[in-house]
Parts: structure tokens; C-alpha cells; sequence
């Protein structure tokens, strides 16, 4: 039987999707209103550099996805990261396609990224990762996906489509995906100082990931 598989392009997850695939976390609703802006890809120069400045200067802190080739290639940004009080999770080794990659293969290239960023918190490239991957991975590692989809990386829209895609769709406990990288510049540039600008003034506390 093939196994079901996981990928969500839109800015908000079917249910059945987030019932199906139950060993993911995709919100985390607290008492008091509360999102999580979280970064995809990087660490890269200029882009996560420019995003750590814009965090610093609403207060606020998030989670970053690091792929681990780009942590070791760019250790001072990683490190930067950390030192700027956000956490930290893997995104696969060289942002692997759960779906193009062979099982052995898929949780060797997890585990690998997973002790070089030093973190049980995990998301996978794409959003693609299969039924039996994600049974298998989330005995050892937190996977989050997310409920809310910026889609920055969208070469067919701009940034106030990204802006609305969160608006649109935000609530208690939602976890927000942007991406720290080249591609998706052009609308993150615009739409995450938005972002949380309009997070703030609707009461929304922002906050990084944790979950034991």
C-alpha cells in the first residue's frame, strides 16, 4: 500500500491533512493570544542578517529551520542566531524532498542536520515528508509544520498577497513559515516588518517554539 504523503502549498492546511498526519505539530494555542514567525533555509549571508536585525528592532523572537550544510558552512550566522535569544531547528542535512528520497537515506540526512544544529525540533523541505517518515522521525525528533504559509518564496505574487496570506488566516497558536533566503527576498522584505507590525497592534504575542 503507498504510503499517504505529506505537502501543503496553500496558505493554511486541509483538517483532514492536520488529522491524518497527527504526530505533527501544527499550532500550539496558549491562554494568551501567541504566534510563532518561523524561517526556513538559512542561515545565508545578507538574508538571515537582515531578518535578525528586523526581529531585533520589534522585540521579537522566532525559530529558524536551518538546513545543517548551510549552519556549517556559515557557523558566525548560526552562531548569531542563537546569541540573539532565538531557537533553533533542522531542516534536513542539504533540504532533502521526503518524497524523492529513499528512507534510509531521508532519516540518515534528518538525524545528521539534527546533531549539527544541536536540536530535537525538526521541519521538512517542502513540507513533503510521507506517512512512515513522520511515524519514525517523531520518536526522536518534534516535527512542526505550520498552519500559516507566507508563500513568500512565490515568484508569482508580491509581498502584500504574502501579508495577506497571514492575515487572512492567522490565530491562537498559529506557527508562521518565512523563508531567510534569496528567493523569497523580495516579498519578506515587505511583508514581515507588516507582519508583525499588524500582529502587534491585534494583541498577539510572538514567541519562540518549545515543545518538550
Amino acid at each position: 500500500m503507498k504510503q499517504p504523503l505529506l505537502h501543503i502549498n496553500k496558505p493554511q492546511p486541509p483538517l483532514i491533512i492536520e488529522k491524518l498526519f497527527s504526530r505533527v505539530f501544527w499550532r500550539i494555542p496558549q491562554e494568551q493570544k501567541t504566534v510563532y514567525l518561523t524561517f526556513d533555509d538559512g542561515p545565508v549571508p545578507i538574508y538571515t542578517p537582515w531578518v535578525l536585525d528586523v526581529l531585533d528592532t520589534y522585540k521579537v523572537p522566532a525559530t529558524f529551520f536551518c538546513v545543517g550544510e548551510n549552519a556549517q558552512t556559515y557557523p558566525d550566522i548560526f552562531s548569531e542566531i542563537q546569541k540573539r535569544g532565538h531557537a533553533i531547528g533542522s531542516h534536513t542535512y542539504n533540504h532533502l524532498n521526503g518524497w524523492k528520497t529513499a528512507n534510509a537515506l531521508y532519516f540518515e540526512n534528518v538525524c545528521k542536520a539534527a546533531q549539527i544544529v544541536e536540536s530535537k525540533l525538526f521541519r521538512p523541505p517542502y513540507g513533503r515528508i510521507t506517512l512512515k517518515q513522520a511515524r519514525v522521525l517523531s520518536e526522536k525528533l518534534t516535527i512542526i509544520m505550520w498552519d500559516v504559509l507566507s508563500k513568500d518564496y512565490d515568484q508569482t505574487i508580491d509581498g502584500e498577497t504574502c501579508f495577506d496570506n497571514i492575515k487572512n488566516y492567522v490565530s491562537n497558536g498559529s506557527i508562521i513559515v518565512f523563508h531567510d533566503s534569496p528567493k523569497a527576498f523580495k516579498n519578506l522584505e515587505y511583508a514581515l516588518p507588516k507582519t508583525i507590525e499588524w500582529l502587534q497592534n491585534e494583541g498577539y504575542k510572538c514567541a519562540k517554539l518549545h515543545v518538550d
